[in-house]
């Protein structure tokens, strides 16, 4: 017989599918505050794997991705467990805000402590009931407010089992990123927990690509580590993704109104004109070029920029014309108006 789940004193028994609600400091208004996890434990042993979103208040794509995931039938045939935070950052997602109410940012206050401040408790606990409890993790996150991402994972490459992972979410470009200290990903690192880091869209705003690769990436996911049967259907973004030997945030020459000229998942050439910030008074325009040749993974989506402000995130690659070629044929594939199977739960909008 499997073992029975015990998260915050509760005992989740195999074959069950609840939400509990871990408990919070209260708001000083008196009001009580909880973070809800979504369990699934099946009956027969496999990975645990954790699922979490809105570390940053006001990164939303993620939770729609796990709100649709969990409609997924196939979840009802699940091996191991699933454990599935939509709101980590129940206090920044209130105020529609990416920090918690004493302006610390969560993301960087793990692992945590009992006796620290409100972020580094929030930390202990995830650390404690979540991720102690896991074989594996994925985070999903967003470009920061007025910058989008193009969908991305970002993880330690140079670990086989993160690599694995990473290309088996199947998104066409992978980022090899360092750790940030205090991360989620490097408390989880630190306890030998394969994790992956999905980067994609905007801060407090819903992007219907974002979601549907992040919807399917999961699944991927669960089917590479044998969480739900592997179903045979031939995709046209099945190729091996890309990794990105670097990436770096090209910065605005001066400071006035931005007019970007290229979008998300350009291949761009060296010395490539990228866009123009132009004084509002004057006639004075300085061009924004770019300094050598790669895929634009990221970008500023407001037109008033300071000078040195990051206005364009450019990856390199070997050969930078076939992932051009590949994120061409990945949004085809995934692209909401393409017309979905119907017995394609996994992208159906629920």
């Amino acid at each position: 017989m499997r073992q029975d789940l015990i998260i915050s004193g509760q005992t989740i028994q195999p074959g069950t599918n609840l939400v509990i609600d871990l408990p919070l400091p209260p708001l000083y208004t008196h009001t009580p505050m909880t973070m809800p996890v979504h369990i699934i434990h099946g009956r027969k042993p496999g990975a645990r794997l954790f699922i979490s979103a809105a570390i940053h208040g006001d990164e939303l794509n993620g939770v729609e991705i796990i709100r649709r995931l969990l409609k997924d039938p196939a979840l009802k045939r699940i091996k191991g467990t699933l454990i599935a935070i939509p709101i980590v950052n129940v206090y920044g997602i209130i105020h529609r805000s990416r920090y918690l109410p004493d302006r610390r940012d969560l993301n960087r206050s793990f692992p945590g402590s009992k006796k620290g401040a409100l972020a580094s408790r929030i930390a202990d606990l995830f650390m404690t009931e979540i991720v102690a409890n896991s074989t594996h993790g994925i985070d999903l996150h967003t470009g920061a407010i007025h910058r989008s991402n193009l969908p991305q994972i970002r993880a330690n490459l140079d670990n086989e089992a993160t690599l694995s992972l990473a290309k088996a979410f199947n998104v066409p470009v992978l980022i090899n990123a360092n750790v940030r200290d205090g991360s989620l990903r490097e408390s989880a690192s630190e306890r030998g927990i394969p994790m992956l880091l999905y980067e994609a869209g905007e801060a407090l705003r819903f992007d219907e690509i974002a979601i549907r690769a992040g919807v399917r990436g999961i699944i991927n996911v669960m089917r590479h580590l044998g969480m739900i049967a592997t179903r045979k259907k031939r995709s046209t973004s099945s190729n091996e993704p890309y990794i990105a030997g670097s990436s770096t945030w090209i910065r605005s020459p001066g400071s006035g109104i931005f007019r970007t000229l290229k979008s998300l998942g350009c291949r761009v050439a060296k010395h490539e004109l990228l866009g123009m910030v132009s004084d509002p008074v004057s006639s004075l325009e300085i061009e924004v070029i770019s300094p050598f040749s790669g895929i634009i993974i990221g970008r500023s989506e407001i037109p008033l920029v300071y000078e040195g402000e990051a206005v364009y995130h450019i990856a390199r690659f070997e050969d930078s014309r076939e992932v051009a070629e590949h994120l061409g044929n990945f949004h085809v594939d995934i692209s909401p108006d393409m017309g979905d199977d119907a017995n394609d739960a996994e992208l159906a909008i629920v």
